[in-house]
């Protein structure tokens, strides 16, 4: 037993320093210069032109006119290696697989992997498959994580996919699985455009999105909004390729909200314990036995 645990904290160790090993950051200026103390630093990065300075950090790119890599004070820069910090600035790129993003201004720590974009910061994914939506965001934070390519846009946030879109103040995004899951202290708002009919509306605490198949799980108190009808419950479930939204009941809190729909031009009303919404055909009915959302595939990593 005792060997074992020697084992398990070898391999802690082990993990943990390919982590910092990945974490380190290399910069460039091809061109450009390079100035400071060449033992202690700061160094300073600088090109002529935009871009030209260009820092790589697993499979992270970034591209700036200046940046500035800095070592915790007492020590050398060499020394410092995962526990310095660089500083990019000078209309701020950033790539990463099907991915790029762009502010004014960058900090990236060794120490935790992450860098910060903040100012104007603007996001694109390529759809993984040619046709698809590409995924695009707006924030006035983004961080990126090079341990996970998970980023996260923080500050009143929006997230377009083709025809929806997503309003909150935090948004995390999996780059690879599509995953954006929204979340608000007051409600998260999505919007799907529809073109005759008015614009579909889903009120939420929170929304897990996976982009690329198009599906939606809402909990946390669900508002649905189809022209003269609106669907409420505790969790919703809505698959865009069908246009079909389950609407389930179940408690939000310490409260029991029943699945309840509500067409104010017919003056009809149905409820129960689950309900099936149309968006395409605007028609609602009741489900006889619940069905079992899916959780697990809208699970973040970690979870």
């Amino acid at each position: 037993m005792k060997r074992l645990g020697w084992v398990f904290v070898f391999l802690s160790l082990l993990v943990l320093a390919q982590s910092k090993e990945q974490r380190i950051i290399t910069l460039e200026a091809p061109g450009g210069t390079r100035s400071g103390n060449l033992r202690h630093g700061p160094w300073v990065y600088e090109a002529g032109r935009p871009g030209g300075v260009i820092g790589r950090v697993k499979d992270l790119e970034i591209n700036a006119t200046k940046a500035t890599l800095e070592a915790p004070q007492g020590k050398t820069m060499q020394e410092a290696e995962g526990e310095r910090v660089a500083s990019f600035e000078g209309g701020v790129t950033v790539k990463r697989d099907r991915m790029t993003a762009t502010g004014p201004r960058l900090v990236y720590r060794e120490a935790n992997g992450r860098g910060v974009l903040e100012g104007n910061a603007r996001m694109r994914q390529e759809a993984k498959e040619k046709g698809g939506d590409p995924v695009e965001v707006s924030a006035p934070r983004m961080t990126f994580d090079v341990d996970t390519n998970v980023s996260t846009s923080e500050g009143g946030v929006s997230l377009k996919n083709g025809r929806q879109e997503g309003r909150s103040d935090t948004v995390y995004y999996e780059e690879e699985r599509g995953l954006a899951v929204f979340t608000d202290a007051k409600e998260v708002v999505l919007i799907r455009r529809r073109e005759g009919k008015g614009d579909l509306v889903i009120r939420a605490r929170e929304v897990r999105s996976l982009t690329e198949e198009k599906r939606l799980l809402a909990t946390g108190g669900v508002i649905l909004v189809d022209g003269d009808i609106t669907t409420t419950g505790a969790s919703l479930l809505y698959n865009d390729n069908t246009g079909e939204a389950t609407i389930l009941a179940g408690r939000v809190g310490n409260q029991s909200v029943p699945a309840r729909s509500v067409n104010a031009k017919e003056r009809a009303t149905l409820s129960g314990n689950a309900l099936l919404h149309n968006v395409n055909r605007s028609q609602v009915r009741v489900l006889a036995q619940a069905p079992r959302l899916p959780l697990g595939d809208f699970r973040k990593l970690g979870e």
